[in-house]
């Protein structure tokens, strides 16, 4: 079982995304968290998302956006980063992946789609990669 970490710069859009499709695709083969990079992650999760996720069948109303922890660093066997540059954690020992992946915050829904269908081809073929390990 591997745990993995996606991280992006508040924890309200891309890294929370990924770790619901993550999670579900994984299906408690493997586990993951999510982290914002920045001292202040946002106050909940993006609207947008939770209205793609919703129509999914995954629901994130109450998740609450956590910064990134020393913590949530070392528990991570993979680390993915979305689109916090220098802010991204390195922690010697961890794979890193990175997805460059657009923040979906304000943009029109019909985008927000795209960008889940495009995380969720890549939670799927992670978790099929770990499935392998």
């Amino acid at each position: 079982m591997s745990h993995v970490l996606f991280v992006c710069l508040h924890n309200a859009g891309r890294s929370q995304m990924s770790r619901a499709l993550f999670d579900r695709a994984a299906g408690g083969r493997h586990t993951s968290s999510s982290a914002g990079s920045v001292a202040d992650p946002d106050g909940a999760v993006h609207p947008e998302v939770l209205e793609v996720l919703r129509e999914v069948g995954i629901d994130l109303a109450g998740v609450r956006p956590q910064r990134l922890s020393a913590q949530l660093a070392e528990q991570a066997d993979v680390v993915v980063t979305m689109g916090c540059g220098d802010a991204c954690p390195y922690i010697p020992g961890k794979r890193y992946v990175d997805w460059e992946l657009p923040d979906p915050k304000g943009r029109p829904v019909d985008e927000v789609r795209r960008l889940r269908d495009e995380v969720e081809r890549r939670v799927t073929a992670l978790v099929r990669d770990l499935d392998g390990d």
